[in-house]
């Protein structure tokens, strides 16, 4: 069966390895909600976890809600500039940027109008640089309950705490801070480069994801 899911913002390690190893339908007739992964990811600094996060419009309605779907981004400061310079600071020193730089630069261009439009391009540029090809399958309406998927909406919180780690691997600042998990898959993708799905399909057969696995 397949699994339900958002399209977020650089996903994280952890999630997605459920979208590498699954069929996935995405949700997009769903209301657009505060503090998830819709607009924000995580990367390593050399002053540790670091939030890049996606600034938008707030245009909903007197109950202030907008559909996902409808979302659209606030251009009012040059946050795409600001985002990649703080991604190349971060993993300039990495093995495998050079070789990605040029597919991940014109992701932070200013050429999108809409969050979700952004998410779906952002996933399809990572299919296409790990080697799988992303599913175009997506909802045709909102529903509270799911009788023809899983239910994986929920890993789209950003304040979900899994209590589970996957495997470490050689990050830019391991000598500083350890291992830092959950990161966006970027920081694996700079990191490990064409072993890149192998560790994502390890991370999906080592992990428990409570209510996916059946």
């Amino acid at each position: 069966m397949p699994i339900c899911r958002h399209p977020t913002y650089f996903p994280n390690v952890m999630t997605f390895s459920v979208i590498l190893s699954n069929d996935i339908v995405w949700e997009v007739h769903d209301n657009y909600q505060k503090q998830t992964y819709r607009n924000r990811c995580h990367i390593c600094t050399d002053q540790g976890r670091h939030v890049l996060s996606v600034p938008i419009k707030h245009v909903g309605t007197h109950e202030g809600r907008q559909l996902y779907r409808d979302v659209r981004l606030d251009d009012s400061t040059p946050w795409q500039r600001q985002h990649w310079r703080g991604i190349q600071t971060a993993y300039r020193a990495s093995p495998f940027f050079e070789y990605y730089e040029d597919d991940i630069t014109p992701l932070f261009e200013p050429r999108f109008t809409h969050l979700m439009e952004l998410n779906f391009e952002i996933l399809k540029v990572l299919g296409e640089l790990i080697g799988f090809e992303i599913s175009n399958t997506k909802t045709t309406s909102y529903a509270p309950e799911l009788e023809d998927a899983q239910d994986g909406r929920y890993l789209v919180n950003a304040k979900l705490d899994l209590q589970e780690s996957p495997e470490a691997y050689h990050q830019v600042f391991h000598d500083k801070h350890g291992f830092i998990d959950k990161l966006s898959v970027l920081d694996m993708l700079f990191n490990l480069g064409p072993q890149t799905s192998a560790y994502l399909k390890k991370v999906w057969d080592q992990s428990s994801f409570p209510a996916l696995k059946r």
